[in-house]
């Protein structure tokens, strides 16, 4: 059995969206999905040999929640190389995805009476976030 705030949750339109165009492709058009935010070409070769190398080397266990510090210091190179910013390793982590991050913020940030204001346009899932907290999402144009 559901809880009564999962129940009043709205059904995902990204994921609807998703739904809709593999039906429409498989229908035989040709379309351009914006839903889940999935490329629409395969892995590169040189992408998934090095994830087939690191798993023969035994890159296999859990890492640190912020990431390994090989990869952050390498999040830190790319920044200052490409963007000409300046981090250190201590500012940056990295996660499984920004919904998920978004989610654990808000379960931390916002409980039951807080309104949390949404700036408009927004992403689907930010209302539906905060109502998972038992917060009131507050929408600004």
């Amino acid at each position: 059995m559901l809880t009564k705030r999962a129940k009043n949750l709205a059904p995902s339109a990204t994921f609807a969206i998703d739904v809709k165009a593999k039906r429409m492709r498989a229908e035989g058009l040709d379309v351009i999905s914006f839903g889940v935010g999935e490329p629409d070409f395969d892995t590169p070769e040189g992408i998934k040999e090095a994830a087939i190398s690191a798993l023969r080397a035994g890159a296999t266990k859990y890492t640190p929640a912020g990431g390994t510090d090989e990869l952050r210091d390498a999040i830190v190179a790319k920044l200052k190389r490409d963007n000409a910013l300046e981090y250190t390793r201590e500012e940056v982590a990295v996660s499984c995805g920004s919904k998920h991050t978004l989610y654990s913020l808000a379960m931390v940030l916002f409980e039951e009476g807080d309104e949390v204001i949404i700036p408009a346009p927004y992403w689907v899932s930010f209302p539906e976030q905060v109502k998972l907290c038992d917060a009131k999402p507050v929408f600004v144009q």
